[in-house]
């Protein structure tokens, strides 16, 4: 795995939490903290645990988690906006991390705390947008259910979609949507998102 490939998971991950906090914007406090029927946790819950997730395991992975860490409350969050601000904080002190790492960095094994035992540091990084992925399915249902669908993503491979590699100033190649999330360094961009 290479610091390019680790980027462009993680901007994925982060381009479709926008997607789903934007759906989920203008919900009523009755609509964002509805008990879910079909999900584990309902939908601030989910979204609370998500950024708790990332947060919790950046520390985890810099060695500066402590004991004293509490795990992120959902009701600390009343509203979209208050975990849309969280969420930028924490999403601009993971890639300044990931900006600095090296692909070395990446492949050397990392101590985790929470799991106590030693990995490649990419596997962990994998496993926080993989985690990411199901919660955000999870968030995506359940804005479905109260009539705010977030839309799909969908993921290279499939037919339909339209890869689109980013190149020198901007330029695309191949068709497809606008609708994609931000590329960087020159890696694929997948389009296909639609509301």
């Amino acid at each position: 795995m290479r610091t390019s490939d680790v980027h462009s998971l993680f901007d994925y991950m982060y381009w479709v939490s926008g997607r789903i906090l934007d759906a989920a914007e203008g919900l009523t406090v009755a609509e964002w903290t509805a008990p879910a029927t079909v999900t584990t946790r309902d939908l601030r819950a989910t979204l609370v645990h998500e950024l708790d997730v990332e947060w919790s395991w950046r520390l985890n992975l810099q060695g500066g988690l402590s004991d004293d860490e509490a795990d992120l409350r959902p009701e600390d969050y009343p509203d979209v906006a208050s975990i849309r601000e969280h969420w930028r904080r924490d999403e601009a002190d993971m890639r300044a991390w990931l900006d600095a790492l090296t692909d070395d960095e990446l492949a050397a094994h990392v101590q985790s705390g929470l799991t106590s035992d030693s990995r490649p540091l990419w596997q962990y990084l994998v496993h926080i947008v993989m985690h990411a992925a199901q919660q955000q399915a999870d968030a995506a249902t359940l804005l479905g259910m109260a009539g705010r669908p977030a839309g799909r993503a969908r993921l290279p491979g499939v037919p339909q979609d339209h890869l689109i590699r980013a190149q020198a100033g901007g330029q695309r190649v191949g068709g497809g949507s606008t609708s994609a999330w931000p590329a960087r360094r020159g890696v694929v961009r997948v389009h296909g998102f639609s509301r």
